[in-house]
């Protein structure tokens, strides 16, 4: 039996820590809770031909939500979605370079997609807007994920200058 314990993705400190693990939590409730919501919408529709009418509106939510939060993850954890083939020409040190450019423009894509779509959020709530659907979710209860999920990528992007400033971390 293997009981080395598996290395989780390098940290800048206890903050970021702290945010992946609510992100975590987070990500798992939502997914959870979408499993059981599809699972049961198709269950009632299948046995005794009932919709709970709201299945799709929140599924939406939740699949946002989750792709927002994965990508953070992802981010944090250097498993998103990477070109290692243009890098792997560079030396090591033009890499960090480059990774530290791609984070830094990263971040401040992130920083005026916050800006904005917070912007949009607030103007939801002053409109005081509805979604036109069953359940009436009042818009700035959903546009709340975007700008919330575009600062999570932010703070992992800040976790990942950080660390590579340190010279032990950042991409390869």
């Amino acid at each position: 039996m293997d009981t080395r314990k598996e290395a989780g993705p390098e940290s800048a400190g206890p903050v970021f820590d702290l945010l992946a693990r609510l992100t975590q939590v987070a990500t798992a409730a939502v997914l959870v809770a979408l499993v059981v919501l599809v699972v049961g919408e198709a269950a009632l529709r299948g046995t005794i031909n009932y919709s709970l009418g709201f299945a799709e509106e929140v599924t939406g939510y939740f699949v946002v939500m989750l792709t927002f939060f994965g990508a953070a993850l992802a981010l944090r954890s250097g498993s998103l979605f990477q070109v290692k083939i243009l890098f792997s020409g560079f030396p090591q040190g033009a890499r960090k370079w480059l990774w530290r450019i791609f984070a830094a423009l990263a971040l401040v894509v992130c920083a005026v997609l916050v800006w904005k779509t917070y912007g949009v959020l607030i103007s939801s709530f002053e409109r005081g807007k509805f979604a036109p659907t069953v359940l009436r979710t009042p818009l700035w209860i959903p546009q709340m994920l975007m700008p919330l999920g575009f600062a999570v990528i932010g703070a992992f992007l800040v976790e990942k200058l950080i660390l590579s400033s340190r010279n032990h971390g950042g991409e390869d």
